[in-house]
């Protein structure tokens, strides 16, 4: 059974690209999550926003992904992954943000 997950992609104020995520990424999910990562970085170089304010859950698959990009992304995280994000590493090698 697939965890539910809903990606949208859009750009932001300043037309930076992002992808939202919100629910949970898990490895029933990490392959839509990472081909979604894919799709949204931009050819331009410049780094792809990732909003995960509204994810509740993330394992290792999906910090597996966000790890693959790590420098083509940029992370936008609640209070709730925050930590993780930093206990993980994927702070030394991309900015994360905490809203």
């Amino acid at each position: 059974m697939t965890t539910a997950l809903t990606l949208t992609t859009g750009q932001d104020p300043d037309g930076v690209a992002v992808l939202t995520a919100a629910g949970e990424i898990d490895m029933s999910n990490a392959e839509t999550f990472a081909a979604a990562l894919v799709e949204a970085v931009p050819p331009s170089g410049r780094p792809l926003v990732v909003d995960l304010t509204a994810v509740e859950y993330l394992d290792s698959a999906g910090l597996a992904a966000l790890f693959h990009h790590a420098e083509r992304i940029e992370v936008v995280t609640g209070p709730l992954l925050s930590p993780l994000l930093t206990i993980s590493g994927l702070a030394d090698l991309t900015t994360v943000r905490t809203r």
